[in-house]
């Protein structure tokens, strides 16, 4: 005899609720299906359900989230770097205090090495045959980060090892919900063959069919609920051995459509504007922004970024501004609407020389026109780099660089205040090499330019 067990999953939706009512649909009336049939039903989520760009999800700090999963009633979720590292610690401790469903992060401790009271390693499953099903979540490795957000963070590898080592005589079957990225999870089939299915996430990875590496099924269903990932394992009912796996994705944009989706998906978006209604500052003029032309608005967040972070100099890419501001009034809204990236600021201390070599390679022709994707970057184009606390001055070939209006030194040491996913990104390698940097959290970008408005309207 067989027993059945369905896996319904998603992953990396970026609060990208635009298919959210169509994948609650999908799940739900799949959960009814199976259990009608006498079969298992599991549903999960892998992390990064949550992103601040969107209005709902940053004014209620991805509790809203939380609400969308208890009503599409998920099993279980682990976080990503979206709910890990763009939320003050606060935030991130009180996000899943009405959960429905477990909250699975064996990597994740507060800094006394206690565990946050909402999440738990793993959680086991008995089905209603009796197989026991152990299910993991871990998530990507920015401790550094959640270190200045006063999180403790561990090597994901080594809280999976202690949980597997725990599980394996204990169930008999082991899940893993995985936000480390598709090379990771491949490299963890071949480390744990006790593993039998890995949904994973972060690298927003399209696994239409799973992937089987070693002994284990791997899964992925991109990004921004695109798809939605369905494991099916069928079992004996006896010695509780899998006889056969299989994965699929379903299209949602080729599914059978919720009722009203796209007016249930404008109803969040308005929800979140309608909370985000706070008056910031009041223009009395507006203020245009261009990513391809030098603008007052992106050359008062430069000089914002400068002042902040009490830095000597700052660049910024313009197209960090996809808009300007109107005369009159300005919300919280606007503010994320115009500067949706989560982006903090960063300050890196290097010498003259290697700031100088930075500052020439920011005068490429490559970057007005250059297209970005991923760094936590939420707009199109890198646009001009604007400037604060820097000059330059060309003499026939020779361009001399001046900081605060003194020529700058090889030998001096300088404090330089970016956007940090200049750190990131394969930008400059001065910057990626650099040794002294200090991220600022959990400030972003549009809480400088709030902060700079404020001053500039005199609210």
């Amino acid at each position: 005899m067989e027993e059945v067990i369905h896996i319904y999953h998603t992953n990396d939706l970026h609060s990208h609720l635009e298919h959210w009512p169509s994948i609650h649909k999908l799940v739900t009336e799949r959960r009814r299906w199976h259990e009608e049939a006498g079969d298992e039903v599991l549903v999960f989520d892998i992390g990064d359900h949550m992103d601040r760009w969107h209005p709902l999800s940053d004014a209620t700090r991805g509790k809203a989230n939380c609400r969308l999963l208890n009503n599409a009633r998920y099993d279980a979720a682990t976080i990503g770097n979206n709910e890990g590292i763009t939320l003050p610690f606060e935030d991130l401790d009180s996000m899943y205090l009405e959960k429905n469903f477990e909250m699975l992060v064996a990597n994740l401790y507060k800094q006394d090495g206690s565990r946050p009271e909402w999440t738990k390693p793993y959680h086991v499953y008995i089905s209603n045959s009796g197989t026991r099903i152990g299910v993991i979540g871990i998530t990507v490795n920015f401790g550094q980060f959640y270190a200045q957000l006063g999180w403790k963070l561990n090597d994901p590898i080594d809280d999976l090892k202690k949980c597997v080592d725990q599980l394996k005589g204990e169930t008999d079957i082991i899940i893993l919900l995985s936000h480390l990225g598709i090379h990771d999870d491949e490299m963890i089939a071949g480390m744990f063959p006790e593993i039998d299915v890995i949904l994973g996430g972060h690298t927003h990875h399209i696994l239409h069919e799973g992937k089987e590496v070693g002994s284990s099924l791997l899964a992925g269903a991109g990004k921004f609920g695109y798809y939605t990932g369905h494991v099916t394992l069928k079992v004996d009912k006896d010695t509780k051995q899998i006889l056969h796996k299989n994965a699929v994705l379903y299209d949602m944009n080729e599914a059978d459509q919720a009722q009203d989706e796209q007016e249930k998906a404008e109803g969040y978006f308005r929800e979140g504007k309608r909370l985000l209604t706070e008056t910031v500052a009041f223009l009395q003029e507006d203020l245009k922004a261009d990513p391809l032309q030098h603008s007052e608005l992106s050359r008062m967040l430069t000089q914002a970024l400068r002042e902040w972070c009490n830095a000597d100099c700052s660049f910024m890419n313009a197209g960090m501004i996809l808009k300007g501001l109107d005369r009159g009034e300005v919300t919280k809204f606007d503010l994320l609407e115009i500067c949706p990236h989560p982006i903090n600021p960063c300050t890196i201390r290097m010498s003259g020389a290697e700031l100088k070599e930075v500052l020439l390679q920011t005068r490429d022709e490559k970057w007005p026109h250059l297209q970005i994707k991923g760094l936590g970057f939420r707009g199109t184009v890198m646009g001009v780099m604007e400037y604060d606390g820097i000059e330059f001055q060309s003499k026939g070939n020779y361009t001399q660089i001046f900081i605060n209006g003194k020529l700058i030194e090889a030998k001096e040491h300088y404090t330089l205040a970016i956007p940090d996913m200049f750190t990131f990104g394969r930008f400059f390698p001065e910057i990626q090499r650099a040794e002294e940097k200090k991220y600022w959290l959990p400030e972003f970008l549009r809480n400088m330019l709030e902060w700079k408005l404020a001053s500039y309207s005199g609210i």
